[in-house]
């Protein structure tokens, strides 16, 4: 039988709807008491739709694909810290098992990452070897997601010996049709891009997201803005690109002088973001060098950026389910929801400890036997961090 549960408190519905009390039956939501409401478990705090996650890899792991055992641990330690949503923009397995776990997040797949030969990691993506393969692997990637394709739209270029910098992989004309075909199939396609160069070409082929946007400047972020075209500035992520200018020394200097400006201006690029009215979105960019359960430490570096704490836990929830086209807290929509002894739109620091993970209407229970508590942050994988570029991957 399913759990009946009466959570009450505070139940933010959304930026502008809170009520007192929501109730758990049959693994959804309902806004009256059902039937046998006295039998129900009471759990009182603030009650907030499950976190999204639009920027994850589950399946991805340092050296490219996991197991799916390692897979089955990422996708728990997301669910533990309250990401009950996940967008993977991009992974290297074939991960629609998740989607028929109900003890896991649910999943919405951008399929595999689509790249050019030496110009993204190593086993991380589908290369293509000519640059007119894009529309027709996007199309496939269209029809084998769920609704999204992600592409890899610059990275470094080594052959330009010590000169090589981010360069865009795409020409114009293909990225317009690539987009093109996406759309045809029925998807909306994200961006992986760190240069400045590379955004105009992006938003002149109807871009529909991109992922980090270091580059984008304030024309870019006025247009972004006025055709709502979210960005997820992965700050995580970002607080890398030191070390990788570091990784790239003398051998790239002009490489390592952009990812170092880059980092240097990070949090004013996400205030940038937000004064602008740019949507912004959280993605924690788990998978590869950053542990899977990262989503609240990520948030968090937004804040720290100068979002306010309203908008961010905005971002990270009810903003982004309607973005991704999933009901939050609804009458009769799925009981995914987290509860905090304390609002976290004061403190996003309350994230990182939810008091209860209710996923399809279930307490989450533990593999440690707990139910309903956050596992601990583990911001980084042990090891070395992966430069970009330096390792050639797997092609189509």
């Amino acid at each position: 039988m399913e759990e009946l549960l009466h959570l009450c408190g505070t139940v933010v519905v959304d930026d502008a709807i809170e009520l007192p009390e929501v109730w758990v039956a049959d693994g959804r939501l309902t806004l009256t008491a059902p039937p046998r409401a006295e039998r129900a478990r009471q759990i009182s705090g603030w009650v907030l739709p499950g976190l999204v996650d639009v920027h994850c890899h589950i399946g991805l792991g340092p050296a490219g694909e996991v197991d799916e055992e390692e897979a089955l641990l990422q996708a728990k330690a997301d669910r533990d810290a309250g990401t009950l949503l996940v967008r993977d923009a991009g992974s290297p397995m074939d991960n629609r098992w998740v989607q028929a776990r109900p003890d896991l997040p649910r999943l919405i797949r951008a399929g595999h990452h689509l790249a050019r030969p030496r110009r993204y990691l190593r086993d991380y993506g589908l290369e293509l070897d000519d640059v007119a393969q894009l529309p027709d692997a996007v199309a496939e990637q269209a029809r084998f997601g769920d609704g999204w394709v992600k592409i890899v739209a610059d990275w470094i270029d080594r052959s330009a010996g010590a000169d090589a910098d981010l360069r865009p992989l795409w020409p114009a004309d293909v990225l317009r049709d690539a987009i093109a075909a996406a759309h045809d199939n029925g998807a909306r396609v994200t961006a992986h891009t760190f240069a400045r160069e590379t955004i105009d070409p992006l938003l002149d082929a109807g871009i529909d997201g991109i992922e980090h946007g270091t580059g984008m400047d304030a024309d870019h972020m006025a247009e972004a803005a006025r055709r709502g075209i979210p960005v997820t500035p992965t700050l995580l992520q970002v607080g890398y690109f030191s070390a990788f200018a570091e990784q790239a020394g003398a051998k790239y200097p002009v490489y390592a002088t952009r990812m170092r400006r880059m980092h240097e201006r990070r949090y004013e690029q996400v205030r940038a973001f937000h004064d602008a009215g740019v949507p912004l979105l959280m993605g924690s960019d788990a998978g590869g060098t950053i542990a899977h359960g990262s989503l609240p430490a990520e948030v968090a570096e937004v804040a720290r950026a100068g979002v306010p704490a309203r908008d961010v836990v905005a971002a990270a929830g009810w903003r982004a389910r309607e973005i991704l086209g999933v009901p939050g807290i609804a009458e009769g929509a799925s009981a995914d929801v987290v509860v905090y002894d304390a609002d976290p739109r004061q403190d996003v620091a309350v994230l990182a400890r939810p008091a209860a993970v209710v996923l399809r209407g279930r307490l989450v229970q533990r593999d440690d036997g707990t139910r309903g508590l956050a596992v601990p942050l583990v911001l980084t994988r042990p090891g070395r961090v992966p430069p970009p570029g330096r390792r050639p991957g797997r092609r189509a």
